[in-house]
């Protein structure tokens, strides 16, 4: 459960860092809606994104994996749908984006990676 919030706060500080340097995207609200936009985001993640992986296996093989950046960008403007705080102008808004929130996650992941204590 611990390691669940912590991820789900890292997304939320990804999301934030986003927004703060990226034009084009915008969230009205404080930190509660950073943190609703995460657990949306890790529920589209979790429930329509290995939907459409396996309706798009075809595309994503025969892109070499790049179609999974699409992929990406559909849940973040898919999650952008969802909640109408979250201002996403355009595709490739959406498009870097997805790309510098999964960079911010990756980087912070790394530095709250415990490998050693398994427990949950």
């Amino acid at each position: 459960m611990v390691k669940l919030i912590i991820r789900w706060v890292i997304s939320a500080v990804a999301i934030w860092i986003t927004t703060s340097i990226m034009p084009g995207i915008a969230v009205h609200g404080g930190v509660e809606t950073y943190l609703l936009i995460a657990v949306v985001l890790g529920l589209v993640n979790a429930l329509v994104r290995p939907v459409i992986m396996l309706l798009t296996c075809p595309f994503v093989i025969l892109t070499l994996g790049l179609f999974t950046l699409i992929v990406n960008t559909m849940m973040l403007l898919l999650t952008a749908w969802f909640i109408p705080t979250f201002d996403i102008k355009g595709f490739w808004y959406a498009f870097f984006a997805s790309l510098v929130i999964s960079i911010v996650t990756g980087i912070l992941s790394v530095f709250v990676s415990d490998d050693k204590n398994d427990d949950d």
